[in-house]
Parts: structure tokens; sequence; C-alpha cells
């Protein structure tokens, strides 16, 4: 029998304790097991980096959400990031990455991956003969954000899907802007879909965490040994707190979009405001992509200051209901300037994002109270 996602996000892996009856599932919150005989762990589990039945049931939860065969769940996004690239790539293979992705993700490849011999090219998803000029026969990856982070351009996925398999290459999708509520890479001919779960996931600013979800076993086994042999797992308390926040996934992405929505069409009409990058817009180059890949367009806003970059840094101080933090994808609204914060690492680089740029994720709050902030910090 099959499932609506908001069903499965509250009961996939999360079936009632069966000693006890308990509601929900307990944090198995031990790092080793007692064994039947030496050799003969029960039920598999020996060591907590090598299995845990919490982390078992994020995993299998998160699979079900993005319609996967396994997901793996680890420390933080960057581990995930960092594991699937070492499982996957040798030393003068090539990754095409998209040319406004996230700082960290840029830093990964730039400043860690390189010093083994992982080569790398920046290009616009969105054109896909820019990506398709940027595949050279050593491609081992087309690593997409879809929105990306902070600009929120669309990726064609089927499109790029197809291309990375004639090419014989992996299509990666990082899927945390939109989550698996609004979109299905998976599904749409993607091999890996990332997320960091620290986001909409667990959607509470309480944790961190991040996820791989497969399309094939063989892929998913040969990053599950990687994982165990390099240690980048998530402890339970913290796989606990993220299926905690799963379970109210659908209703709070609900939320977000309606409030996203509204905040659009006060700054599309605000003279302080250059320009909005939200794929809700029909004036959004990814607009028809985004409207045939997602359910809706998400919470994630981002806007040019009509001021310039000082000014940019002023509305985001003088917020006070949007909270000035780096991080996005939790109940309450977050304000901040890539620039300077989350992408200070891509200065100077092909990655560097305008100065002049503000990044809003959007809570669930009142949405009048959020528009009245933006109103007094715009000045």
């Amino acid at each position: 029998m099959s499932h609506g996602f908001e069903t499965l996000a509250i009961h996939a892996g999360q079936a009632p304790e069966p000693h006890t009856g308990a509601v929900i599932p307990p944090i198995f919150q031990t790092s080793t097991y007692a064994q039947a005989a030496v050799g003969a762990p029960r039920q598999g589990y020996e060591y907590s980096r090598s299995g845990n039945p919490t982390r078992d049931a994020l995993q299998e939860c998160l699979a079900a959400l993005e319609g996967g065969r396994r997901a793996l769940a680890f420390a933080s996004g960057l581990a995930a990031e960092d594991t699937l690239l070492r499982a996957v790539c040798r030393p003068g293979d090539h990754v095409v990455i998209p040319d406004d992705a996230y700082g960290g993700t840029y830093r990964l490849f730039a400043r860690v991956a390189e010093r083994w011999g992982l080569d790398w090219t920046a290009a616009d998803i969105c054109d896909p003969a820019a990506i398709r000029a940027a595949v050279t026969g050593h491609t081992r990856i087309l690593w997409l954000e879809t929105p990306t982070n902070p600009l929120l351009s669309i990726a064609d996925i089927p499109a790029l899907a197809e291309l990375a398999h004639e090419r014989e290459a992996l299509l990666v999708v990082d899927n945390t802007f939109a989550s698996p509520y609004l979109q299905r890479p998976l599904a749409l001919g993607a091999d890996v879909v990332v997320h960091s779960t620290t986001k909409y996931l667990g959607g509470h600013s309480d944790v961190v965490g991040g996820a791989l979800v497969f399309a094939d076993d063989e892929l998913a086994d040969q990053v599950a040994f990687y994982q165990n042999a390099m240690g980048a797992v998530n402890g339970p308390f913290d796989a606990w707190l993220t299926l905690r926040g799963i379970r109210t996934l659908g209703v709070r992405m609900d939320r977000h979009c309606d409030n996203a929505e509204r905040v659009v069409r006060f700054l599309a009409e605000h003279a302080a405001v250059a320009q909005v990058y939200y794929p809700g817009l029909p004036g959004h180059p990814g607009h028809e992509v985004a409207a045939a890949q997602m359910r809706r367009f998400g919470g994630m806003v981002s806007f040019r200051a009509a001021g310039g970059a000082e000014h940019a840094v002023r509305i985001c101080e003088r917020t006070r209901v949007f909270l000035l933090a780096e991080s996005l994808g939790g109940v309450e609204s977050l304000i901040e300037h890539p620039g300077r914060m989350t992408h200070a690492s891509a200065a100077g680089s092909p990655l560097e994002v305008p100065a002049d740029l503000v990044r809003l994720s959007v809570g669930i709050e009142t949405v009048d109270d959020l528009i009245a902030d933006l109103a007094q910090a715009l000045g």
C-alpha cells in the first residue's frame, strides 16, 4: 500500500517500539552492543559508528521521502559531500559544480578536494550548453543545487540527468533548499540527492546533520563503506532530533512558501530593492522549469539592495524579527549578507556573490510581522 508524503514523514522507519509500545521510537544512546557470541552481533549491531537503530530509523525515513533505494545520515551536509566525493572520485577525475554554489561546497572543492587531485569547473547550471562545454572525458559527477544558494537559480534536472548519463557521469543534486516535500530529484533522473538536514528537514535550528539518498544499491553500499571507514556519522540524539523535525516538514514547508510569496510581493514593489530572486516570480529565468519539477517555490528569497553593498549590510543589521544569522530552514526567519557571511570563502573567485545581495530564510511567523520588519529595515 502506497502512502502520501505526510504519512511517510510520520511513519516511515518509525513504528512503535516493540517492547513497550512507545509511539516515538527511543534514542539508542549507546556506543556499543552486547553480542550473543563472538562475532555474532544481535540484529547486526556491534558498534554505533557502523550502525545505530535511531540512525537507521532516520535513514529509512529519508529514503522513503526521496523515493530512494537507501539513505545514509552524516554529521553534517559537508561530511556527506566529502564522503561521496572520496567514495566516487579518484585523483585526476573532474566534477562540474554550479557557478553560484554554496560557499562551503566551493571551499570543499577549491581548498580540500583539489589537494588530493580532484579537478573541478564552475558552470552556469541554467545553461545546458555551458554545462556540456564544461564536461570533459574525466568528468565523474555533475553536481547541482536547485534552487542554488544564494541566487536561487534553477537547473533542469531531467535534461542534465540525460547529459550526465550520456557522458557516463553521476548526477548529484543538493536538494536542501527545496526539501523532498517540494522536489524529488531521484524521480527526475538524479543518481544521488544531498541534504544538509540541519535546514528544512530538522527545521528547528537545534541540530546539525547531513544525508545522501541513492537511486542505486551498489553505489549506496560503496559510499556506506567509506562512511564507516572515515567515521562521518551523526549521533543518535541528532538523528532523533532530525526525525522529530521531519514529522512536521509538510505543514512547515507550506507555511514557509505562503510567507515567502507574500514577502516577495512586498519586496518586488519596494523602491529600496533593485532586484528580487525567487523562482516563483514569472520573470525568473527558471520559473517554468521550477514550476514543472517543484510542488511550490520554497521559503528562500534573495534580493539586491538599491543602495549598494553598505545599504545591504545596514538592512541586515536593522531587522528585529528576522534574526541576523547564518543557516536557514528553521521555523524562525533569518537574514544574512552572503558576501560577508556564508559565501565569504568565495570572495575573489568565479563564485563570488554580489556585494549588495541580501538572503532571507522566511520562517513561519505571522507574515504581517515579517513584512513590517522588512519595511522598517529597508527605510
